[in-house]
Formats: structure tokens, C-alpha cells, sequence
């Protein structure tokens, strides 16, 4: 036993060695086993319909549910967090209607890209100095992370549902490795939100039904990322200039202040990412979308969804400047564009000339982009 308590120590301390070297800011340890209410939650978020379109996580359910349903032989999970914090808070772009505001965490390369060659390169030495099995995981896997992460003491669940930390606040990337391997176990982190409740005050959209419990039907980061289609007319107002995801509730949380200072290896915001101009936004064809969002998480979304997005803050925005450029994506081969470019329109222009603009528009046989005409007024 006494042999198996050191072998377990000495790979602990390796692993988390190995995480310091690679730019990591935390990296703790927990049992597969260590969720059991996380089944039963997630039940709860999909049996209310709070994911909205996204069927992926109804699909994996069942695989999310424990870390040994999806792979029976670990024996250890490893999360790493990464802190990405901005230097200044991201609401304030929010003041400059003119401007995009993408969330901080899409700022610079994607993420997902980053985390995983790091985590490959400790799995690979780990896996030769350990003599055990390894995968590693970053989000777009059947895990679930922020549970793991508050139960291996990275920190807490917090009222907007994401993790928060003591040291990091907010703004931590997770990433998992799960092991044959026993390690050394650390303690869950508690709850240290008391009664704040900023991050729920601080939605648009009033996503949040109660503390702890996020409807992404109404989260501005769901409906600007994951949903295809018109966006419902009621949140576009509240939406803003808000064009990929919502910093709002992250921003909010007062831990922030107590945040450490990032790691020379964290993450850094491209400068032409921090406050775009619309109007440039809304020249970009697929081409010249794919070329400016290269290595960005923001090219997921495709050219479509993005232009719908930027066209939707241009409306809100109250610039008449943007009218000509509206107009020319009312003739967009993507009907999606074209809907919302109806809608900004409907909002920049004055009614006689906007009537006057109506008038001269091409045929149209989709349908949602008549039911934009239609609720316009035309």
C-alpha cells in the first residue's frame, strides 16, 4: 500500500509539474465517480428544453452522465484550467454602437486548438513516465467539465452555471485528462457565491429562471452562436452590439477582482478582434470572412450566421450610416442575411422611406424573409 501511496504521490506531482511548464494555471485531481448529481441535473436542463437546437447534448446524454460510462477504465481525472481574463472589462465596447463586441474568450486563437496540443504533450510524457493509458478532452467532448472541475477544487459552480475561481474569477479555459493511473486526490472547492446574485442581474435577456439554472434559449452566447435561423424578434433589441457570445455575467462576478495575474503563456486578444468596426464586419463575403477569422472560434459559425449577427447590431446601433450597406445584403444569396438585413433596415430608416425602399425590392419565396416583410409592416 505504502508503495502504491508513493507511486501515486511521485505521478501527481509529475503531472501538475508538467501543467506549470505548459502554461496551466491550475491543475487538480478528482475520482470518476465524484458527480452523482450531475446526471440528474443535466436530465433536468433537457427535460425543460433549456438547450434549445442543440440535440448534440440530448444525443450524448447518457455518455455524459460519469466519466466511467464513457471510458470504464479511468481511474483518475485530471482538470487544468487556463486562465484567459482580459485586461479591462469587456462591457465597455458595449458604450460604442458603431463597434462588435465579441466575447473576450474568441478573441484570440481558438481554443479548443491550444488547449489540446498542450494537453497531448503531458499525456504523451505522462503516459512513458506512468506506464498507463490516457485521453484527454476539451469541451467539445461528452464531459462535464465544470462539475469535475468544482469537485477536483479548480473552483465553483457558480449562479450563471460556469465555473468560478477564487484566484481567476470567472475566466477559466478546463480541460480534462482522464487515466488508468491513481493519483492523488484533492478536495472539492464549496460554494463562496453567498447571496451575490450580479451575474443574474447583469443578463440582457434575463436567461437565468433561477440561481444555478441557465435557459440557453434566452442566453445571448446561444443565440448568436448555436442558433441557425432569424433570431426571435424580442431579444434583438436587448442584444445590442453584442455580434459572438456575451462577456455580461462573466464580467460581473466580483471574484474577478481578486483574479491573479495571467501567465506569459496565456492566451493573447488579437488587436483587430477587440473592437471591430461594423461596417468592415459587414463587407466581408465567405472568402474574406474565413481569411479574417483564420484560427478563431468565431469561424464556426460560419460567413451567414456572423454577417445575420453584425446586420442585427448595425439595427440596434440607430446609425443611418449603415442603411447602404443593409440594402446591399437585402439582395444576399442567404436568406438569412437577407432577413435580418430586412429587419435592421425597418429600424434605421424613416417609414416613408422605408415604404419608398419596400417598394423597390426584388421577389422573394422564403419564408422567413417574408415574414421579416410582413412583420416590418409591409
Amino acid at each position: 500500500m505504502q508503495k502504491q501511496q508513493v507511486r501515486a504521490a511521485k505521478l501527481t506531482d509529475f503531472v501538475r509539474a508538467e501543467a506549470a511548464s505548459l502554461g496551466f494555471d491550475l491543475c487538480r485531481i478528482t475520482s470518476p465517480d465524484s458527480i452523482p448529481l450531475a446526471p440528474e441535473r443535466l436530465r433536468e436542463f433537457i427535460g425543460n428544453g433549456f438547450h434549445g437546437t442543440m440535440g448534440w447534448m440530448e444525443e450524448t446524454q447518457e455518455r455524459r452522465a460519469s466519466p466511467k460510462t464513457l471510458w470504464s477504465e479511468v481511474r483518475s481525472v485530471v482538470m487544468f484550467g487556463l486562465n484567459y481574463g482580459p485586461d479591462e472589462d469587456p462591457r465597455g465596447i458595449l458604450n460604442k454602437p458603431d463597434k462588435a463586441a465579441i466575447s473576450v474568450y474568441a478573441r484570440n486563437r481558438d481554443y479548443h486548438d491550444v488547449i489540446k496540443g498542450r494537453l497531448k504533450e503531458i499525456a504523451t510524457r505522462f503516459a512513458a513516465r506512468a506506464g498507463e493509458d490516457v485521453k484527454v478532452f476539451v469541451d467539445t467532448a461528452p464531459v462535464m467539465e465544470k462539475p469535475l472541475a468544482e469537485a477536483a477544487g479548480l473552483g465553483w459552480q457558480g449562479k450563471h452555471t460556469n465555473l468560478v475561481s477564487r484566484s481567476h474569477g470567472s475566466w477559466l479555459f478546463l480541460g480534462s485528462m482522464f487515466t488508468t493511473a491513481d493519483l492523488c486526490l484533492d478536495e472539492a472547492e464549496r460554494d463562496h457565491c453567498g447571496s451575490c446574485r450580479a451575474c443574474l442581474d447583469a443578463c440582457p435577456t434575463d436567461a437565468f429562471p433561477a440561481p444555478y439554472k441557465l435557459d440557453a434559449r434566452r442566453c445571448i452566447s446561444y443565440l448568436t452562436i448555436e442558433h441557425k435561423g432569424p433570431i426571435p424578434h424580442e431579444f434583438r433589441p436587448m442584444i445590442g452590439n453584442r455580434i459572438y457570445g456575451c462577456d455580461d455575467c462573466l464580467a460581473a462576478c466580483p471574484w474577478n477582482k481578486f483574479a491573479a495575474s495571467a501567465s506569459e503563456m496565456k492566451l493573447q486578444a488579437r488587436n483587430e478582434l477587440k473592437e471591430p468596426d461594423i461596417a468592415f464586419l459587414l463587407t466581408l463575403d465567405d472568402a474574406a470572412f474565413r481569411a479574417f477569422f483564420s484560427g478563431s472560434p468565431v469561424k464556426r459559425i460560419g460567413r451567414n450566421r456572423f454577417v445575420r449577427n453584425v446586420l442585427m447590431a448595425a439595427g440596434n446601433s440607430g446609425d443611418a450610416k449603415f442603411i447602404t450597406q443593409c440594402q446591399i445584403l437585402a439582395q444576399d444569396a442567404s436568406p438569412e442575411v437577407r432577413g435580418m438585413a430586412v429587419w435592421a433596415l425597418s429600424r434605421l430608416m424613416d417609414r416613408p422611406s422605408f415604404n419608398a425602399y419596400a417598394c423597390t425590392r426584388a421577389a422573394e419565396d422564403d419564408s422567413d424573409v417574408l415574414n421579416e416583410w410582413l412583420i416590418a409592416g409591409v
